[in-house]
């Protein structure tokens, strides 16, 4: 593989002239990068933090949530800085090469003077440090719920106006228009959810992002109430108030969508939008599985995201969707979509490449002429693949590989991780353990 002076793949070739002036990685396996679809970085902090019982009688993803609040309220600019950074090295070590980031700490309430990208730009500085691919999908938030009394730990997520939610995202979309990472960085715009912003504000999000052919995610059904708040206040479920109102289409990407009835997954269908699954996050809050079969059946894309951070491991997340599935239908090999030795790990592991990717109107997902050499390698002798073979290599990668099998990463051509190693991340592990001393002493 060849790649330009800006990382762009030019060809391929074996031709033992080209070999001669190659640099060779024996002994490694060389996979396209992978692509995290939903992050929230700043929950890096929360890592163990929440894992003991609350004085509720039953503790869910809604007590979790406080705790979430509670790291959000504290973390200063500095904290989100390092905290970004240690969830963005993770990433790469994991060999994700792009991430969207599902931004919503915007700061204080909005005061007619504050800088509203300051924490944007913050987290934008992260990803470049370290050499993450970013679409920073900047998050619309305007209330607690239909109906509901404000939140205070909320109130660093509000922009209650939609035209200034607008307007911050140009200004974003201008200074980021303005540096030099040519396809590092890019924006896309996010109203977290139904729950979190009215109707008509999400209408006027949504066809600003198709004006500016800007991808449009959007946390849909991850939990019961998600579902039965929307049907409180629009008498329709989350996916029909959606399709009624011409908001799906190819640019849309539903993040969680586990509690979706067949009906609902037609329009998604339809439309071409994808859905953004987290397994190890949704497992960890009690969210419930994703309904990966019946969406894949249907023809729906599957990204992958890390969501809360509580692990960094899209290959996990990849396989999970597949586990989650056989624990309720005691049954196995069930998203396989044909016959065939590989035909299951290859489905999967285009989940967390392609399809995130078009998620994220991302350049990367494929190792192809004209594409960026967005990479990440494998060590063939690392215990958890040892021995083996071609016809097997992918199933053991994507169902086995540990950690410790990922060498190499490498953006736009450029290694950032060699040998398992970042060259900044002593100096990233020394400042995000003073982060989180300081936040929780």
């Amino acid at each position: 593989m060849f790649a330009d002076a800006r990382g762009r793949i030019t060809r391929f070739s074996s031709a033992p002239s080209d070999l001669a002036q190659a640099q060779r990685l024996p002994g490694r396996a060389l996979l396209p990068g992978m692509i995290n679809g939903h992050s929230h970085a700043f929950q890096r902090v929360l890592r163990g933090r929440t894992e003991h019982r609350s004085a509720t009688e039953r503790d869910s993803f809604w007590t979790w949530r406080e705790g979430m609040y509670l790291a959000a309220t504290r973390l200063s600019d500095d904290g989100l800085y390092h905290a970004s950074r240690m969830a963005f090295l993770e990433m790469l070590l994991g060999g994700i090469t792009t991430v969207g980031e599902f931004h919503y700490v915007h700061g204080a309430p909005f005061t007619g003077s504050e800088d509203r990208n300051r924490l944007s730009l913050l987290v934008i500085r992260a990803a470049r440090d370290v050499g993450l691919r970013i679409a920073l999908l900047r998050a619309a938030y305007v209330r607690a719920g239909w109906r509901k009394p404000p939140n205070p730990g909320q109130a660093g997520f509000l922009t209650p106006l939609v035209e200034d939610f607008i307007a911050d995202t140009e200004a974003l979309r201008a200074a980021v228009a303005r540096s030099e990472d040519d396809e590092r960085v890019w924006v896309g715009v996010a109203p977290h959810s139904l729950r979190a912003v009215p109707l008509d504000y999400v209408r006027e999000v949504a066809a600003y992002a198709r004006a500016q052919q800007m991808p449009l995610h959007m946390h849909v059904s991850e939990q019961p109430a998600d579902v039965e708040a929307c049907l409180a206040e629009y008498n329709l479920r989350p996916f029909q108030l959606l399709d009624q109102n011409g908001l799906l289409d190819s640019r849309f990407t539903a993040v969680h969508a586990i509690h979706v009835t067949r009906d609902e997954i037609s329009p998604l269908a339809r439309a071409g939008a994808v859905v953004c699954a987290c397994p190890t996050t949704e497992r960890n809050l009690g969210d419930g599985t994703v309904p990966a079969d019946q969406l894949l059946n249907a023809g729906v894309r599957i990204s992958l995201g890390s969501d809360s951070n509580v692990q960094i491991n899209l290959l996990e997340d990849a396989r999970s969707l597949e586990y989650h599935l056989r624990m309720v239908r005691l049954e196995r090999l069930i998203l396989a979509d044909e016959i065939g030795h590989d035909s299951l790990a290859k489905r999967l592991f285009a989940c967390a490449t392609e399809a995130g990717a078009g998620s994220l109107q991302a350049p990367g997902g494929r190792l192809e002429v004209g594409r960026p050499a967005d990479f990440f390698t494998v060590a063939l002798d690392d215990p958890s693949i040892a021995c083996a073979d071609p016809e097997a290599l992918l199933n053991q990668i994507v169902f086995s590989a540990e950690r410790t099998a990922l060498r190499d990463v490498a953006v736009g051509g450029n290694f950032v991780i060699r040998d398992g190693r970042h060259p900044l991340e002593g100096e990233i592990l020394h400042e995000f353990t003073r982060v989180e001393r300081k936040l929780w002493s």
